[in-house]
């Protein structure tokens, strides 16, 4: 992954409101942004319809028919509206819930007792029955010095205490430690206030709605993958006017009726780019991307390359460049699940492994949890990658 600083792009187009991340030519993250109404983070008072004991699960209506699922085992974390909690979930209970996962094909969507609000800098959350009191989690991708000053910081130490606190790896741009004690102080204090008012809320009653889609989309963009936040649209404009200027991050009206931004920027070309099944290599060669119903099956092809001398070291480099090219497009397509590379068959079994550790180290850069987990018998390469909201390609069918 490249380290120089590209732009977060804010457009509309085709009737669809797009947030974008460009960095040298390319897109590489990108979100269709939907309504705010049933959005993922919203919290809600929710009443349970039924129950199945067969699939551990309850079904709670949140209001207007929208039904959605919720594990029975989180019964435990479960703050109840209309009865003292006794550690079970019954049909008629009205409880706090918030959408952790968007419905998608026949699946409903997925709601969490499991409380959190999260910032560009840090996560709140309640407390699990298990987790003890204390202690501050500090992103795993920051360097240890970093990881122990904010282990350290007396201030998130004592919102631990309320809350179970994470603080991101974008903190660790920050050049002091006031805007994130700032945020957490802040997020602590509504989480607290929707716990506290929440219970005696109405049914169906909406307790938190999250900050539009692009909002999240910066904050869950590392702010050293970019210098700016660009935008044509007015009412977006106004909204990040104040979130940006708290943050300090470079905020532009885009303002030429000429040449509309998404033309500027060849928006529709990169996403015909991000949505094609082959996807060529500078070397001349080209991965073939195939999502089914249960995997996503990735080829790497030799492509243009003609045989020479060097042919074993030539297809080692051809690798590597597909295994950048595949990190890079296992994120902007956001593909998930489980993911099979038949990379091109490599002689020497250092190399194999080579080409499996340098995958490692660039997923490590992924913002979305993701893993090069082993080289099957077969010599396919075996992936994960956490499944947060629908593919690319399916948010620009469903609009």
């Amino acid at each position: 992954m490249t380290t120089h600083k590209g732009t977060i792009l804010i457009t509309r187009h085709n009737d669809k409101l797009l947030a974008l991340l460009i960095q040298d030519n390319q897109i590489l993250a990108a979100q269709v942004i939907k309504s705010t109404e049933y959005a993922v983070g919203n919290i809600y008072v929710g009443k349970i319809q039924s129950i199945s004991q067969n699939i551990g699960a309850a079904f709670l209506d949140l209001g207007g028919g929208y039904l959605t699922f919720l594990p029975l085992a989180e019964a435990q974390t479960a703050q109840l509206a209309n009865r003292k909690p006794d550690g079970s979930l019954k049909v008629g209970d009205e409880l706090l819930v918030q959408i952790a996962r968007e419905p998608m094909k026949t699946k409903l969507a997925g709601v969490t007792t499991k409380l959190s609000l999260s910032g560009q800098y840090a996560v709140v959350s309640v407390k699990g029955k298990k987790q003890a009191l204390g202690g501050v989690q500090v992103s795993s991708k920051l360097d240890t010095k970093t990881q122990a000053r904010f282990r350290e910081t007396e201030a998130l130490a004592e919102l631990a205490g309320r809350f179970h606190l994470i603080v991101r790896t974008n903190a660790g741009a920050l050049a002091g430690i006031e805007p994130l004690v700032a945020e957490a102080q802040k997020l602590s204090d509504t989480l607290e206030r929707i716990l506290e008012t929440g219970p005696s809320r109405t049914c169906y009653s909406c307790l938190y709605r999250r900050e539009p889609d692009y909002i999240t989309f910066i904050e869950n963009t590392y702010r050293s993958e970019y210098d700016e936040v660009v935008t044509d649209l007015p009412e977006v404009y106004d909204t990040l006017s104040a979130f940006c200027g708290e943050r300090a991050i470079a905020l532009r009206r885009y303002e030429d009726n000429l040449l509309p931004l998404y033309k500027l920027y060849s928006v529709e070309a990169r996403l015909e780019e991000l949505t094609a099944k082959k996807v060529w290599l500078k070397s001349g060669g080209y991965l073939v991307i195939e999502p089914t119903e249960a995997l996503i099956s990735i080829d790497v092809n030799t492509g243009k390359y003609e045989s020479g001398k060097e042919k074993e070291e030539t297809f080692y480099r051809i690798n590597r460049e597909a295994a950048k090219m595949i990190a890079l497009h296992l994120r902007a397509r956001n593909l998930s699940g489980i993911i099979l590379v038949d990379f091109i068959n490599l002689k020497d079994k250092q190399q194999e492994q080579s080409i499996l550790e340098y995958m490692r180290e660039l997923l490590k850069q992924d913002p979305v949890p993701a893993r090069a987990l082993d080289i099957t018998g077969l010599g396919l390469m075996e992936l994960t990658r956490k499944k947060i909201a629908p593919s690319l390609a399916e948010q620009l069918r469903k609009g």
